[in-house]
């Protein structure tokens, strides 16, 4: 079986309504379409690399792409962990976790985005607490950082629900304007007292090495 040799496809972190998962060929597909149908105001850019600035046919492809490149580049010391989010049953965006020599660190990072159709429901929410459940009680995480363009409050309100604090600003480029990106950071402490979510972690034991551990080294 294709787990016996990328067991990341056997990875599932359940909440009372999501399901998160490494996709299928068949997500992909679904997940394609929800890009295609919008994920965000055209006027805005809440992320760093517009991807959504391209053509239909060009942004379906390049989310299929980007996705099986992540599987396709990991390694132990540097990983991207791109989980499609389930919802009642469809694809409805992409919750991601990742780090460099986690190891050692002990610090990931998100990003995330989601349908329009599928906004303003707590699903954003969902799914962040999913993965920092996934970081801290399970591997041991110390810290959880996030980077949120200024103005893009749905973003900042997940980050305050889940008990992120303001962590200085980086300068970018977007869209040919200069962007200021409020940091922040979420500690062991932080989520612990906002923890607001039920989860359950299935399949990871034989992923650990994958990620740079074992299981004498989550602690």
């Amino acid at each position: 079986m294709i787990t016996d040799h990328f067991p990341l496809l056997g990875l599932r972190l359940r909440t009372p309504r999501l399901e998160l998962r490494i996709p299928s060929f068949d997500d992909l597909g679904q997940l394609a379409e929800a890009a295609v149908q919008g994920v965000h105001d055209p006027d805005t850019m809440p992320f760093s690399v517009p991807w959504t600035d391209q053509p239909p046919d060009r942004l379906a492809l390049g989310v299929v792409q980007h996705n099986l490149g992540r599987m396709a580049s990991w390694t132990p010391k540097d990983w991207n962990l791109n989980l499609v989010v389930v919802h009642e049953g469809a694809v409805v965006g992409v919750q991601d976790m990742r780090a460099r020599d986690f190891a050692v660190v002990r610090q990931v990072g998100t990003g995330s985005w989601l349908g329009r159709a599928h906004q303003s429901r707590g699903v954003g929410t969902e799914m962040r607490a999913a993965v920092l459940h996934l970081a801290f009680a399970e591997l041991g995480a110390v810290a959880a950082v996030s980077s949120v363009n200024e103005g893009n409050r749905v973003s900042e309100r997940v980050c305050e629900r889940l008990g992120y604090q303001r962590d200085g600003i980086n300068l970018t480029g977007i869209r040919g304007k200069r962007v200021v990106q409020n940091r922040y950071r979420l500690t062991r402490e932080g989520w612990e007292a906002h923890r607001t979510a039920s989860v359950t972690v299935t399949g990871l034991e034989p992923c650990l090495p994958l990620l740079g551990l074992d299981g004498a080294s989550r602690e």
